[in-house]
């Protein structure tokens, strides 16, 4: 089988925007998916554009508490003991990649990463007739304690240097924003620049129908093998230039064209619960416990922490249960009862950096994954990059920091 000038392999948030934009250039695209639209992460997200979520993961702060918490199975940060062994070489690069050089260049580059994706966002979605899921809500993040607050200053002034406009609240003015918290969160921080979608799902599948309606096709057909000129699939070859944003399974494909990139996987886990009124004003995130509490159209989602446990190991939805009694002690208010458990596979490399660029001695083949739990919120900037690559223009950032060659 034959198509036209571009295949996209994955149908989530990164690999539609891509589609919509190369179909606005005007290519002729095709998107293929192993199982179909939205059937990934894509799915069960927290629904946020984490705009003011510049700095890596891999940092001397998270470094310095990851054995406490690598100690409880349930903990924010975690890594199954039998996987331990296989994930041993990317905790080493994930160390390298906390040293203070590595994380201020990583910061420099992530935050031209968001800078783009936040301004490229608008645009995006009056073009696709997507403007009316977008909220302005805000996010506001708790602390247990003054010194838990103080701890995060510095991290504030950075982001208020390169613009990011935050507002630090106490007492009263907690509540003001957000009603129902418990008394033990004595401070926060409000940033209205942090954006959400009404239903990450749902958003896909809008896009979706907009990629078809134009024009565009999508198939059930998976990628077995890059090829000079295509892609070989379970449903024949795909000739055309392709873009690989196949979030956490996009590892498996570079390797039949010879490259090897240390992708893991951020296993995330979250319950939807049914929305019986309760007055979420904003995603809220308690940073200190690893989970955001959002309000969606399908309900209200607790979810997030990291667990890197691979593609193959069965869920410990335990981890989902964890996060749902803190919310319940955090909110008490919260009906946490009858809510709907999900896991899935964030793409994550070691340095907090996706993956964007031609592939290794394959430059038929652009890279567009390794997003980690930000592929939402980078989704139209990564988009506007990879069109401009198919156009032959120059991206608007400098690629270096993101290049498949950096490994």
């Amino acid at each position: 089988m034959q198509y036209g000038d571009v295949v996209v392999i994955g149908a989530g948030v990164v690999g539609l925007s891509i589609a919509l934009a190369a179909q606005a250039r005007g290519f002729s695209v095709l998107v293929i998916d192993r199982e179909g639209v939205c059937a990934g992460a894509s799915a069960g997200n927290a629904g946020a554009f984490a705009f003011t979520d510049i700095f890596p993961l891999a940092s001397p702060r998270v470094i310095r508490q990851a054995p406490k918490w690598l100690l409880d199975p349930l903990g924010p940060l975690s890594v199954p003991p039998r996987y331990a062994l296989k994930i041993a070489p990317w905790m080493l690069r994930f160390w390298r990649a906390s040293w203070p050089a590595q994380v201020a260049a990583s910061t420099v580059a992530q935050t031209g990463l968001m800078a783009l994706s936040k301004s490229a966002l608008d645009p995006f979605l009056a073009v696709h007739g997507l403007a009316d899921m977008l909220r302005r809500d805000g996010q506001l993040q708790v602390y247990e304690s003054k010194a838990e607050f103080e701890a995060s200053l510095p991290s504030w002034a950075a982001r208020a240097a390169v613009g990011i406009e935050a507002e630090h609240l106490t007492g009263d003015a907690i509540a003001a924003r957000q009603p129902g918290l418990a008394p033990r969160f004595t401070h926060a921080t409000f940033t209205p620049g942090w954006y959400s979608i009404t239903d990450p799902k749902d958003y896909v599948l809008a896009m979706a129908a907009r990629f078809r309606a134009n024009g565009g096709r999508i198939e059930v057909a998976e990628a077995t093998h890059l090829l000079a000129d295509g892609v070989d699939t379970s449903a024949g070859k795909m000739s055309g230039r392709v873009v690989l944003a196949a979030g956490a399974f996009s590892h498996r494909l570079t390797r039949t064209a010879g490259v090897r990139i240390p992708l893991e996987t951020e296993r995330g886990y979250n319950t939807t619960l049914p929305d019986r009124g309760f007055d979420l004003r904003c995603q809220v995130t308690f940073g200190g416990h690893g989970f955001v509490i959002s309000a969606l159209t399908s309900g209200i989602r607790v979810g997030g922490a990291v667990e890197l446990g691979g593609l193959n190991l069965p869920p410990n939805y335990a981890r989902a249960d964890a996060m749902l009694t803190k919310a319940r002690a955090f909110m008490p208010g919260l009906d946490t009862t009858g809510g709907t458990q999900w896991m899935g596979f964030r793409p994550s490399l070691p340095d907090s950096l996706p993956a964007i660029g031609p592939l290794p001695g394959q430059p038929n083949t652009l890279c567009a994954f390794g997003h980690g739990h930000l592929g939402l919120t980078q989704s139209a900037g990564t988009a506007a990059i990879v069109a401009d690559l198919l156009s032959h223009q120059t991206p608007k950032i400098d690629l270096a920091p993101f290049a498949p060659s950096r490994f």
